[in-house]
């Protein structure tokens, strides 16, 4: 029930809130219209002078200036309240004459000058001309300026400062909530600078105003004083011009309380405190500044003419404040050494890190490519990566990290750099504002522009302009914009480093959560493997692209043949297993839409001698051919896959069980992307067509 009054009583005066503002800001529109009695009127002054000390208050008691983010909407309010307020005061000065009886405009116009007469009015002049040149020459005009720069430097650093949170999200140093937090107080401050940059218009605007409405007073005072309501020029003189001077000075006031509170809350944009804190602490930090001002103080009362009996207790106050700060910083300085004692006491080990982590996977750009990243303009590439996280993750089963995207001074401006764990795997050069025009190997027509290679597959490509990309599609070539080449050459950098990129804590993380769901298969296959032993099983399958999202199939076939495995003492025997527990998958992954998988055979010799070069190494078999038997392998194996690639097909070579590793790690380095799979991987419901026969006895056979 509490609650349920609460929550009414707190709708009730946000209300009633927004309702007296919307009346109010129209009240003081219509105030330029409707006249106000002169006891209304006194009130309203009295109001606005109170604004403007609030105001001035608020800004000097505020920590950061978008703590205050209506200060540039309260200038317009303001002031149009004050103009109002002159309108108001004008009409009533011009009409009453000397019978006006505003009790505000009058004690301004005769206490705040000192005297009566002439010389009260000229007194009264002067003051109105030194506090206009004050606001308008000094205070609104720096503040202006100020704002401008600020406003300016503000929407200049966005990006960098973007780029920095996108960084430490990445990074896993600041969670998604507090990145989102930052970026939207970074969006509120461009967002007040930019509106204090035109807001502050309002204050000239306002002075300039208030010197014409008070031209204006004194003339039509004047003219209708001697004409209208028959008065002599003196007393006309006397009276309008004493009204016109109060009312100028009683509308300038408030304005020059509102144009210093400006000129603070934007000169304060690197403060992190109030001005009172600022101020106590950074005029605090040395003693010395108060003993040479006590002395120079000293110097000038010694000397004749100096009013001594001023300057000497001034010197001593200075005096007292040095002996203070004294004391203080030597209680600093203690302090510090003390603390400084303490942490040479500690071992080294505890005050840094013994290691220095690297990221998992991070991207580094040349500065010229950081509008790829910038969310004022889009922001297109950082969806992009979003997503091929996500698709790499459906696609080969793992969850890669957070990419960390940073700038990198030491690149040139267009250039772009992949790294894992701090290394390089790869790199290219964007020209932003142009389009990678890639020939797929069927154009014949080319086109005008800049030689380039593709940077993720090596292919021919030119770099043409925005408007040649219609001409270069139709004429064949494959155009793909910038943020499309680095998502591309991301997508292919975690294909084919994703064994790379999967650690033991990745591995245990996997673990974890599928034992939620398969305790039973999870604690087998742990009590069959180590941690290494599984990672590096996962690890085999992932390098020849294979997706390990059915773990509860890999780890049933870890768990029926490790320990057999383990006392062979062969884990390639272990690899097999579980790719033939995927065997479905693979075969799938590689049949043609209508289940056709067309395979390339090796001839009873070859794999025969491909067996018998089997050695046993640390590292697992290998293959160890004698060189002249290994370059004939090669080459013919070479030739019957660019023969099988002309038709058109993708070269997959199919042997026996034993085999197929040995196949495999004895072509990794001259055909990485050679698929190998063995007999007892095929399924029975995808047809298996054999197009060609590797032989090093003669040519090979391939079928058209």
């Amino acid at each position: 029930m509490s609650d349920q009054s609460g929550t009414a009583r707190k709708t009730f005066f946000g209300n009633s809130t927004e309702l007296v503002m919307a009346v109010a800001v129209v009240a003081v529109v219509m105030m330029l219209i409707i006249p106000l009695p002169t006891v209304l009127l006194d009130a309203l002054m009295a109001m606005n002078l109170v604004l403007a000390l609030l105001i001035l208050l608020i800004v000097l008691y505020t920590r950061k200036a978008t703590d205050f983010s209506i200060f540039p909407t309260i200038l317009l309010v303001s002031t149009v309240f004050s103009l109002a307020l002159n309108v108001s005061s004008t009409r009533l000065i011009l009409t009453r004459g000397t019978a006006f009886d505003g009790r505000m405009v009058r004690a301004f116009s005769s206490f705040v000058v000192g005297s009566g007469g002439t010389e009260g009015l000229v007194v009264g002049f002067v003051i109105f001309i030194i506090i206009i040149a004050v606001q308008a020459v000094v205070i609104t005009k720096g503040a202006t300026r100020i704002a401008e720069v600020a406003a300016r430097f503000a929407l200049d650093a966005l990006p960098g400062k973007q780029m920095a949170i996108e960084a430490e999200y990445n990074s896993q140093a600041i969670t998604e909530e507090e990145a989102i937090a930052r970026k939207n107080d970074l969006q509120r401050e461009v967002d007040f600078y930019g509106a204090m940059d035109g807001s502050s218009k309002f204050i000239s605007g306002n002075v300039k105003v208030g010197i014409l409405i008070t031209v204006v007073n004194v003339i039509g005072g004047i003219v209708i004083g001697t004409l209208i309501h028959g008065e002599p020029i003196t007393v006309a003189i006397g009276t309008y011009i004493s009204f016109s001077i109060g009312d100028g000075l009683l509308s300038q006031f408030p304005a020059l309380l509102i144009s210093t509170a400006t000129g603070i809350i934007v000169t304060r944009s690197v403060s992190n405190g109030t001005f009172g804190e600022d101020v106590s602490e950074q005029f605090s930090r040395d003693a010395r500044i108060y003993w040479i001002g006590a002395g120079v103080l000293g110097g000038f009362a010694l000397l004749p003419g100096f009013p001594w009996y001023v300057l000497i207790p001034m010197a001593a106050l200075l005096v007292v404040l040095a002996v203070r700060l004294g004391r203080r910083k030597t209680k600093r300085d203690t302090a510090a050494a003390k603390t400084a004692d303490a942490k040479k006491a500690k071992p080294e080990s505890e005050d840094m890190s013994p290691i220095v982590p690297l990221d998992p996977l991070s991207l580094e750009l040349g500065y010229g490519l950081i509008p790829l990243v910038d969310r004022e303009k889009g922001a297109e590439l950082l969806e992009r990566v979003h997503r091929i996280r996500r698709e790499s993750g459906l696609d080969l089963g793992l969850v890669i990290p957070r990419i960390r995207i940073i700038d990198n001074i030491r690149l040139e401006p267009s250039e772009y750099c992949f790294k894992i764990q701090g290394v390089d795997v790869g790199r290219g050069k964007i020209r932003m504002g142009y389009y990678l025009c890639i020939n797929p190997g069927g154009v014949k027509d080319e086109l005008p522009g800049e030689k380039t290679r593709d940077p993720t597959f090596g292919l021919p490509a030119l770099w043409v302009s925005e408007d040649k990309r219609d001409e270069a599609e139709r004429a064949g070539y494959t155009v793909v914009d910038p943020p499309s080449i680095i998502a591309t050459h991301l997508t292919d950098i975690i294909k084919r480093h994703a064994a790379e990129i999967l650690g033991r804590q990745d591995t245990q993380e996997i673990l974890d959560a599928l034992k939620k769901s398969y305790p039973a298969v999870v604690e087998e296959a742990q009590k069959a493997l180590s941690l290494g032993e599984i990672q590096k099983v996962l690890q085999a399958l992932l390098r020849e692209q294979v997706s390990i999202r059915n773990m509860v199939a890999i780890l049933e076939a870890l768990a029926d043949y490790g320990q057999a495995a383990k006392a062979a003492k062969n884990m390639q025997f272990l690899n097999e297993k579980a790719r033939q527990a995927l065997s479905r998958q693979i075969c799938l992954q590689y049949a043609t839409d209508d289940r056709v998988l067309r395979v390339l055979t090796i001839s009873q010799s070859l794999e025969q001698k491909i067996l018998d070069s089997a050695v046993e190494t640390a590292a697992g078999i290998m293959s160890a051919m004698d060189p002249s038997t290994r370059i004939s392998w090669i080459k013919a194996l070479s030739r019957t896959v660019a023969a099988v690639q002309d038709q058109g097909w993708y070269p997959i070579v199919l042997c026996s069980e034993a085999a197929r590793y040995l196949v495999k790690s004895s072509t990794e380095r001259e055909l990485p992307d050679l698929v190998v799979l063995s007999v007892p991987e095929l399924v029975a419901d995808v047809t298996v067509e054999a197009v060609g026969e590797i032989s090093v006895e003669s040519e090979e056979k391939v079928k058209v």
